[in-house]
């Protein structure tokens, strides 16, 4: 058998224990588990922390999964197999809404077009797959800024329309209502006329890794409340939907 390096194995498991118990453990807790000095954990936690593959919370002390690690676990779904797990419910989708369907992730701090359903009718449409999109001016790009966990907004948010959200405040006020209500819109933000409704997908480990979307003309999608609720829950359920399978 080939040699392994102890520290590493140590380490190993701790991650291990943090992704299959409850949310958070204490050193105790995690000590009890694996048969070893509080002391010898105090270090190799430490070291996890640094590197950003655990956390520590200031109130409890106690340790959980980090961002860095969550987000290295994210893109092991590969973008192929979000478009192959999503094409039956975004078809669902355009049929139910009878509007066009977009599917997006993130990409060097754009939206990625990964999947497009043409809206069904005869309409003139130009396929988008492959197209980036701003993130701070698209339902989809909202929904993927709002549950990344590097928080990575762009330094400069352009204006597209009069409607386009310019400064980091208001955008962080909108991201924070999209992770409570866990739905994002782009009321003419991006072109005049248009509106887009997204919801997020997530994988097994609760990641969000895509974003699934409507979009189209504002006086089949808004009122003069905002986004037609039931076009949300159609996104809603479709992105649940989608998550069901990434998590088989």
């Amino acid at each position: 058998m080939a040699e392994t390096i102890q520290s590493v194995e140590r380490a190993a498991a701790i991650l291990r224990l943090l992704a299959a118990g409850p949310r958070q453990l204490g050193v105790a807790e995690l000590a009890r588990a694996m048969g070893l000095p509080k002391g010898t954990l105090h270090g190799i936690l430490r070291t996890l922390v640094h590197v950003g593959f655990v956390e520590q919370d200031d109130n409890t002390g106690k340790y959980r999964l980090g961002a860095t690690l969550l987000h290295l676990g994210s893109s092991y779904l590969d973008v192929n197999e979000l478009r192959t797990r999503s094409l039956n419910w975004a078809d669902a989708l355009a049929g139910r809404s009878r509007e066009s369907v977009w599917i997006g992730t993130l990409h060097e701090g754009q939206v990625l077009i990964v999947h497009h359903v043409f809206r069904p009718d005869d309409s003139m449409q130009a396929l988008q797959v492959g197209a980036m999109l701003p993130v701070h001016a698209t339902a989809l790009g909202k929904v993927l800024l709002a549950f990344d966990p590097y928080g990575s907004a762009p330094d400069t948010l352009e204006r597209f329309t009069e409607h386009t959200v310019t400064t980091a405040g208001d955008l962080e006020e909108e991201l924070e209502s999209v992770r409570r209500r866990g739905w994002a819109a782009d009321l003419e933000e991006l072109t005049e006329g248009e509106v887009s409704i997204a919801a997020p997908i997530r994988d097994r480990q609760g990641i969000v890794v895509g974003a699934i979307g409507v979009h189209g003309a504002v006086e089949r999608l808004a009122g003069d409340a905002g986004p037609r609720m039931e076009l949300v829950s159609y996104v809603r359920d479709a992105a649940r939907a989608i998550t069901r399978d990434l998590s088989r």
